[in-house]
């Protein structure tokens, strides 16, 4: 009976979620730029204090279709680069005051790659338990320079040099089991 106790709390310290909303905002004096996802993959093992998720870059959807294809052919060129990946570690997590109730401010670090480029991020954000639901949220800052993203001249000036990314998880507990599949 003590075996399977902690069985269930070890998988219970596992959450995912395969549709992770991210949205990214370019302001400029020309023009803004938003788009969203909900396609993002990520699994949180707290036990463990890990978290990586995977991001289709072409799931981003945009206000404009022109926008959307600029950004996918022209910039992000996600035919060669199809997907945004993170893999990295809750640096600062206790997990049992998590389950106690309320919000907990969390710094994740670990390896961002966009672009084909990888690049060693430090990102603040926030876990909280709700309803036996793991809500993470993050806020942080991207230089499209940093991962060779190529903005041609003739609209430089349209795009921001440091754009904006939201990322908000609503992550399911899941077993061994889920996990293998």
């Amino acid at each position: 009976m003590l075996l399977l106790c902690t069985i269930s709390e070890a998988e219970a310290q596992k959450y995912l979620t395969r549709n992770g909303v991210v949205t990214f905002y370019s302001t400029s004096i020309i023009e803004d730029i938003e788009a969203r996802s909900d396609q993002m993959a990520a699994l949180v093992d707290l036990q463990g204090s890990q978290l990586a998720f995977t991001l289709p870059i072409k799931s981003f959807q945009f206000k404009r279709t022109l926008m959307q294809e600029h950004f996918n052919e022209n910039y992000m060129e996600s035919g060669k680069y199809p997907k945004s990946s993170f893999s990295g570690r809750i640096t600062d997590l206790d997990a049992n005051a998590l389950f106690k109730g309320g919000s907990q401010r969390v710094t994740v670090e670990g390896d961002l790659t966009i672009h084909g480029v990888t690049k060693h991020i430090s990102v603040p954000g926030s876990l909280e338990m709700q309803h036996g639901a793991l809500l993470v949220h993050a806020y942080f800052s991207v230089a499209p320079a940093d991962y060779n993203i190529e903005i041609p001249l003739l609209v430089r000036e349209n795009i921001a040099k440091v754009v904006g990314i939201r990322v908000a998880l609503s992550c399911d507990p899941v077993s061994q089991l889920t996990l293998s599949k």
